[in-house]
């Protein structure tokens, strides 16, 4: 896709959003079961000195409590999926974690080794310096191969909310969508902020019906899970997610 198409359809969007409902948001006075949060939930652990026994018990946490995945490094994506094998609970993994800074073909090579290992689904980081250079064919092409790359898995698309002004963060999803991405992601978990429901309800109104929203960063505890939903929010990353679904 050129620079002047891209331009234009986020020119029409930003256009367009101001007032608008959130498609995707839920009654605002809706609480979520145990077992219906645990189907939103990308049961996380992206620490740098997370250990093998740390892993294992993630996964055996996914399967007690049924959450939809494990989100591991791309290193702990065969593990996962050999502890996980026989279940219903996905292995996720993350590309170009946690910068977003990777050249496009070692984000390519590096989504292929992780579905190869069993990820079905891929949280990839958007490169904000170049989104932020307006380099926005660069940014599309960037989504697209990883996208490409991980078929038939599911591509999110970490677009890091606090590093971005609401056009940007418009823009960014903008592009997710049109490189075929099929989620849009709050954070990483490691900048200097993480979701909030602003940020959520505002990708809800860009992306509509047609995309997933996940929250992630910062999300500790049931009340704050539940208004990530409420915003609008369809999938939830989280470490504390046994926290969450207990309502400790």
């Amino acid at each position: 896709m050129q620079e002047n198409e891209i331009d234009k359809i986020i020119d029409k969007v930003i256009a367009e959003v101001n007032g608008k409902v959130p498609s995707g948001a839920q009654n605002l006075n809706s609480t979520q079961s145990g077992n219906e949060l645990a189907d939103k939930i990308d049961h996380t652990i992206l620490k740098p000195d997370a250990t093998r026994d740390e892993i294992i018990r993630l996964c055996n946490e996914a399967r007690e409590y049924g959450f939809i995945s494990v989100c591991v490094n791309p290193c702990w994506v065969k593990t996962a999926s050999e502890q996980l094998y026989g279940s219903d609970v996905m292995v996720c993994s993350v590309i170009g974690f946690p910068l977003g800074t990777n050249t496009t073909c070692l984000k390519e090579e590096e989504t292929k080794r992780a579905v190869s290992d069993g990820a079905r689904e891929i949280d990839m980081v958007l490169n904000v310096g170049k989104l932020k250079s307006g380099d926005l064919e660069f940014v599309h092409n960037d989504i697209k191969k990883v996208v490409d790359a991980a078929n038939p898995a599911h591509v999110k698309v970490i677009i890091e909310t606090c590093l971005l002004t609401d056009e940007e963060k418009i823009a960014a999803c903008v592009i997710a969508k049109q490189a075929g991405a099929h989620f849009v992601k709050t954070s990483t978990g490691f900048s200097k902020a993480g979701a909030t429901v602003e940020d959520v309800a505002l990708m809800r109104k860009v992306v509509g019906d047609s995309m997933g929203v996940k929250a992630a960063g910062g999300i500790r505890d049931r009340q704050t899970a539940e208004a990530m939903i409420r915003a609008g929010a369809s999938r939830i990353g989280a470490s504390a997610s046994v926290a969450i679904v207990k309502g400790v």
